[in-house]
Parts: structure tokens; C-alpha cells; sequence
């Protein structure tokens, strides 16, 4: 499971190349680096299943994160690449893109007013979503229960881009 990321709220045009090299190097490369790192392993067992942290972000884009956005955009399409390179080896690769979810960043990120109002407006489950709720998810997908599940990005978002 490539679960690093960092993310930071910057409009576009104030953003520096050295943040937007930041956040690609940690969300992007680094899930590439993992992938690569891993994979001769499972070539060598013949079977593997590796599981990618996404977002939602990397499906619908979110003002003042063009970096984070990118990045995991990116892993989605590196997911169902190498779902088509390491397929035949008997590893499967997939992705996970949590909405918002109540983390600890999340906590002291934003207000409980701008929390509610988010819920209200954008998710039609009306509540966050929680850390054990993508744990299960990526669970299902690292076990043989998803033994025919390759290149897939699947959505933990409370219905938030169901709209």
C-alpha cells in the first residue's frame, strides 16, 4: 500500500516551483518509486497486489491544489499502467480516492463550520468519512476477494462526486 502524500492549499499562480516539485516528488514519484521497488519481488513469487493512495482530486479538480490535483491524477494513470505492464506477472494494481475523510490533518485544518457546511453542500451521505472506512476498502483490494480487480480506482467519497 503507497499510502504517502502531502498537500497544501496554494492558488496556482503563487505557487512555486519548489512546492510544485515537493508535492509531485512525494505524492507521484514516490508511489512510482515504491511500485518499482516492489515489483521485482512479486514478479519473483508470481503474485502481488499493490494498492495506491489516490484522492478525489485526482478525478475532480479543486481550486488552489494544481499540485496535489496533478499528482494524484497522475497516480490514477500510473495505477492502470501498471495494471497493464504487471498483469501478466499475476500482480494487480489498484487505486483508492478518498474524499474527505476525518483525519488528523483534517482536525486542525478546517473550521467546524466550513466541516458542516462542506457535508451539507457536497456530500450526499452527510458526514465524513472515516480512516477505518478506506482501511477496509484497501483491505478488500490487497485480498484474494479482489483476486479479478486490476486497474480500478475506487471512489470513498460519500457520494461526493456522484453529481
Amino acid at each position: 500500500v503507497n499510502n504517502a502524500g502531502i498537500y497544501y492549499e496554494e492558488p496556482f499562480l503563487e505557487m512555486t516551483e519548489e512546492r510544485w516539485d515537493e508535492t509531485i516528488d512525494v505524492d507521484l514519484k514516490g508511489t512510482f518509486l515504491m511500485c518499482q521497488a516492489v515489483a521485482p519481488h512479486f514478479i519473483k513469487q508470481k503474485s502481488g497486489a499493490i494498492v495506491n493512495m489516490s484522492s478525489t482530486n485526482g478525478i475532480a479538480g479543486e481550486e488552489g491544489y494544481a499540485h496535489y490535483n496533478s499528482a494524484k491524477g497522475g497516480v490514477i494513470l500510473l495505477t492502470k499502467t501498471l495494471a497493464l505492464e504487471l498483469g501478466p506477472h499475476n500482480i494487480r494494481v489498484n487505486a483508492v480516492c478518498p474524499g474527505y475523510i476525518m483525519t488528523p490533518g483534517v482536525e486542525g485544518m478546517d473550521s467546524e463550520e466550513f466541516i458542516q457546511e462542506y457535508i451539507n453542500t457536497k456530500i450526499p451521505l452527510r458526514r465524513l468519512g472515516s480512516t477505518d472506512e478506506v482501511a477496509s476498502v484497501i483491505a478488500f483490494l490487497a485480498s484474494d476477494d479482489a483476486s479479478f480487480v486490476t486497474g480500478e480506482y475506487i471512489l470513498i467519497d460519500g457520494g461526493q462526486l456522484a453529481f
